[in-house]
């Protein structure tokens, strides 16, 4: 009986290179991209519908998907971060005034020193300073209140637009119509700006307004009843933060954005050519 002779060695095959991060070439894994089918360590998979993707393909996918915006076609706002960054400027340059008495007769909104001493600031810097505790308390305590609700309406950028711009409006009408040695301090036209804002974005959004409307009417009769009160940056607050935010409201869906900035824009240049119209008038008067 014959036996058959042994197979001949089979060569050795060679191993299987073993797959390493594209991102981390010194990270050997066995994952791949659902999408590139790179392969991929654990610091690069994120998750996806199926398994695991690269970032640069979790990026790319995201490209298409819309952000999601504000009512009014801001960012998301999670944390109102702008209305708790004014209350804690206007508490500094409150405690600031206890420090140095000075604060306020440079910051103060004063007719005569914008158009004879071009201290254009103070249109603006008035809105930071205030006259007491209780000036202080309610400005603070109304802007706690409503401002959170108009951020997260608007986004930060045209909130912010809508804070300043409301202000001015009501340094712009105390430049016309204030004695041009009377000084004003405080928040309260760009308060009243944001009560306008809330009452016009409730009617918007087909809300009960008949509470802000009555918080408004009651602030215009203490502002005419109680002496001493800046009528002025109320009225000129109000008028120009309704007006402002029914123009940022109101702004047509196609290219709201720029609809927005051109209304922002516009307010502005009529604010100041306002300015530079009664400053010409005082100066020429002078």
């Amino acid at each position: 009986m014959t036996s058959q002779p042994p197979p001949p060695p089979q060569p050795e095959q060679p191993a299987e290179a073993v797959p390493t991060c594209y991102r981390h070439p010194d990270r050997e894994t066995w994952v791949r991209c659902q999408r590139c089918e790179r392969p991929i360590c654990p610091d690069c998979m994120r998750d996806a519908a199926v398994g695991f993707q690269c970032p640069e393909c979790v990026a790319a996918g995201n490209k298409g998907i819309r952000q999601a915006r504000s009512t009014f076609g801001g960012n998301v706002v999670r944390t109102p971060i702008v209305t708790y960054a004014i209350l804690v400027i206007n508490v500094l340059v409150f405690g600031g005034q206890y420090l140095s008495d000075a604060i306020v007769g440079q910051l103060a909104m004063w007719p005569a020193g914008v158009a004879l001493g071009d201290q254009y600031y103070r249109l603006i810097s008035a809105a930071f300073v205030h006259g007491g505790v209780f000036h202080i308390l309610f400005n603070c305590w109304a802007l706690y209140v409503i401002g959170p609700y108009l951020e997260r309406a608007f986004g930060h950028v045209r909130y912010t637009a809508l804070y300043l711009i409301s202000a001015l409006g009501g340094s712009v009408l105390g430049l016309w119509l204030d004695p041009l040695t009377q000084p004003t301090v405080g928040a309260s036209g760009a308060i009243f700006g944001l009560f306008g804002a809330v009452f016009v974005v409730g009617r918007k959004l087909n809300f009960d307004v008949r509470g802000i409307a009555v918080l408004i009417v009651i602030n215009l009769a203490i502002t005419f009843l109680v002496p001493g009160i800046s009528w002025t940056g109320h009225i000129g607050g109000l008028i120009t933060g309704s007006l402002l935010a029914g123009a940022l409201a109101y702004a047509p869906k196609n290219n709201r954005t720029l609809w927005q900035v051109l209304v922002i824009a516009g307010a502005l240049a009529v604010l100041a050519v306002l300015v530079m119209v009664r400053v010409s008038a005082i100066l020429s008067a002078a």
